[in-house]
């Protein structure tokens, strides 16, 4: 296979140094290892068992321990950040820096709007981005974090409301701020006590717990959250209307009241959506010949399929769907009443479009 390259001469790729049935041999001694049980001489498996658990118990001590801090403070933190009228900007170094962009995220995406600023880039041009309508939330399981320092001064004499979350109370960040949130932990998760494990686990679990007491606060709904997530699953399952995937115009197979079964049937095949509708002059619906209907017919020996008129073989009050319902109201009742396909109609019972389940299948609804 050849592959283009801008700029450059075509290249030969070798598909067999990447193909899975050709690994390389240092990929098939790892698939070897990944298959075989634990044999190397500084693996232990009991010890790495124990060792997995030990963290797994001592990061839920952690979290079991944030129950108690649920209090005056927290509920404080909540009304700042509920009565904002501008976004919460989480900001953290190092390891809660990444705790913090994932809090930001997640307040982001559940009603509160926030962003991450970096600590280190504020002091440099981005503490431009915070503004006095907004609310800090800041990041340190020490409290003394340098870089968090040397921006509170500024951010304080703005006037910006301040929430700490530190595992130190009587830490500098602390001491600064306008609500402290205790995520202190009764011990690290590592052996050493210096990795952050327990204390990270703990700084999400608040920031969850602050994300979640504010989107019930909001009466944050489903439909708001896929407004946030319109390339998710949910989102299309929420805002996606049958308006947006149906067949309409010249695509929507339909028939006459005194058109044949063959007619029918042809027109079935050009359309392709296995099913035509059957209207009247005014494209009002009279009823819908499906592919099942066809294999009906093909059993019974008194039907002739040149001259038997499609409207003795239709399913008369079919079921139909409006054009402005979701996309998966639609998966819902082809699934209820095992049917592949359904006419769109208005209003007056006109036929406006058509669509099938390989319609929502491509749209990903199901």
């Amino acid at each position: 296979m050849v592959l283009k390259i801008l700029g450059r001469r075509y290249l030969w790729r070798d598909e067999s140094a990447i193909s899975p049935l050709n690994p390389s041999p240092m990929n098939a001694q790892l698939h070897a290892v990944a298959a075989s049980a634990v044999t190397h001489p500084l693996l232990d498996a009991e010890a790495l068992k124990r060792s997995a658990a030990t963290v797994i118990d001592t990061e839920a001590r952690a979290i079991e321990v944030l129950k108690g801090r649920i209090n005056d403070a927290f509920l404080r933190a909540c009304q700042l950040m509920f009565t904002c009228p501008g976004r919460i900007v989480v900001s953290g170094m190092g390891k809660s820096g990444h705790i913090a962009r994932k809090i930001a995220a997640t307040l982001a995406s559940t009603g509160t709007p926030a962003f991450f600023v970096h600590p280190g880039e504020a002091s440099h041009g981005d503490l431009g981005m915070i503004t006095q309508k907004d609310v800090v939330l800041a990041l340190s399981n020490s409290g003394e974090t340098d870089e968090l320092l040397t921006i509170l001064p500024v951010i304080k004499r703005q006037g910006i409301a301040l929430i700490a979350m530190t595992g130190n109370p009587e830490s500098s960040l602390a001491a600064m701020s306008d609500v402290h949130l205790d995520v202190s932990v009764p011990a690290e998760a590592c052996p050493l006590g210096l990795a952050p494990t327990a204390s990270t686990t703990a700084a999400l679990v608040m920031g969850d717990a602050l994300a979640i007491a504010l989107l019930e606060a909001r009466g944050f709904t489903d439909e708001d959250f896929a407004r946030s997530h319109p390339a998710g699953s949910l989102g299309r399952r929420l805002l996606l209307h049958i308006s947006d995937i149906m067949h309409t115009g010249e695509q929507i197979p339909r028939v006459g009241a005194d058109a044949s079964l063959s007619a029918a049937l042809m027109e079935m095949t050009r359309k392709g959506l296995g099913m035509t509708a059957i209207v009247d002059p005014e494209q009002r619906l009279l009823g819908v010949f499906t592919d099942g209907d066809l294999r009906r017919a093909l059993d019974n020996k008194n039907v002739d399929l040149r001259t038997t008129p499609v409207t003795a073989l239709m399913t008369a009050k079919p079921k139909t769907i409006a054009a402005d319902k979701l996309a998966i109201e639609a998966a819902r009742l082809m699934e209820a009443h095992k049917i592949h396909a359904l006419l769109v109609i208005d209003a007056d019972n006109r036929v406006v479009g058509a669509l099938n389940i390989h319609d929502l299948l491509r749209a990903r609804v199901v």
